[in-house]
C-alpha cells in the first residue's frame, strides 16, 4: 500500500531554535513566514507528486506561532488519504518550545499527540504528553507519559527551526549535533550529521546548500527509521530547498517551491 505517513513528512522538515547555537541565523532574524513544498513520490520510473505541505509561522511580541499542514494529492486519496496538521508554540527570545501538537489523520485512523514543556527545574526539560487514538470515531487508546530531558528538547515541529540556526559555517565534516526530541509517547535522540556545502538539484536547477543527515534513536541506541537528508540554503533565510526520506515502497522528496 502506498503511504506518505507524517512522521516522514515532519521529520524531514525538522526545526527549532537553541540559545546556545550561534549562527547567521538567529530569533532576531526571523520573521513572520509561509513556505511551500511540494511532495514527491519516487519508485523506479515512477516520479509523481503525492502531496503538498505547507509551513507557516507568525511572529507576536513573545512568541512564535507555527503550523505545518500536509496533504496528499486527489490521486494518491484513493489509495491512502492523508490530512495531517502540526502545531506549536515557542519563545520569541530563543525559539524554546512551548507547546506542541499532532494531528495526524490517515486512512481510517486518526491520533491526536500534545506536547507541553515544562521548565521549572533548573537544567532540566520536562514535558506532559498525551497520546490519543481514534478508529473509526472511537477513542480506542488514551496514554498519557511524562518525558524528561537534560538541558534541551525539541518535537517535531520546532526542530525545523533547530537545524536552521546551526554554525554550518564553523562546522567540520562529518561533525555532529545531538538533541533530545519528544512525541505523543516516547523520547528519542536525533542526531544531525553535517556533510558540508554541495549543489542540489532543485527541479533542474542547482543551489549551494548544506547538507545534512538526520538519525532517530531510541533510549537504548536503536534506530527507530531510516535516516533522512536535507539540503539547506547557504543564505541569511537557511532554508531546506530539499527533504528525502525512505518508504516501505520507493521513497519520497520534499521540494521547496516558494516563501511568503
Amino acid at each position: 500500500m502506498f503511504r506518505i505517513p507524517i512522521r516522514t513528512i515532519s521529520a524531514i522538515l525538522l526545526a527549532i531554535a537553541v540559545a546556545t547555537h550561534v549562527s547567521a541565523f538567529t530569533p532576531a532574524s526571523l520573521k513572520s513566514e509561509t513556505l511551500t513544498y511540494k511532495v514527491m513520490f519516487k519508485w523506479g520510473l515512477i516520479n509523481k507528486q503525492a502531496g503538498r505541505a505547507t509551513l507557516t509561522l507568525k511572529q507576536t511580541p513573545t512568541q512564535y506561532m507555527a503550523s505545518l499542514a500536509a496533504r496528499s494529492e486527489p490521486w494518491a486519496d484513493r489509495i491512502y488519504k492523508v490530512r495531517d496538521t502540526l502545531n506549536g508554540r515557542m519563545t520569541a527570545a530563543d525559539f524554546t518550545p512551548l507547546f506542541y501538537e499532532k494531528i495526524a489523520n490517515e486512512g481510517s485512523e486518526r491520533k491526536h499527540d500534545i506536547v507541553r514543556y515544562n521548565y521549572t527545574s533548573p537544567g532540566i526539560v520536562k514535558a506532559q504528553c498525551t497520546r490519543k487514538v481514534f478508529k473509526k470515531g472511537v477513542l480506542k487508546v488514551d496514554q498519557q507519559h511524562e518525558l524528561e530531558a537534560d538541558s534541551a528538547a525539541i518535537d517535531m515541529l520546532s526542530s525545523f527551526y533547530y537545524m536552521r540556526t546551526l554554525p554550518y559555517p564553523d562546522m567540520r565534516k562529518g561533525q555532529e549535533t545531538r538533541i533530545d526530541i519528544f512525541s505523543g509517547k516516547r523520547k528519542e535522540l536525533l542526531t544531525i550529521k553535517y556533510h558540508g556545502v554541495v549543489d542540489a538539484n532543485l527541479d533542474g536547477t542547482t543551489a549551494k546548500t548544506y547538507y545534512i543527515t538526520f538519525t532517530f534513536t531510541s533510549e537504548n541506541g536503536k534506530k527507530t527509521s531510516d535516516d533522512m537528508e536535507a539540503w539547506i540554503s547557504t543564505d541569511a533565510d537557511r532554508i531546506p530547498l530539499r527533504l528525502e526520506g525512505k518508504l516501505p515502497v520507493g521513497n519520497v522528496h520534499c521540494i521547496f517551491t516558494g516563501k511568503q
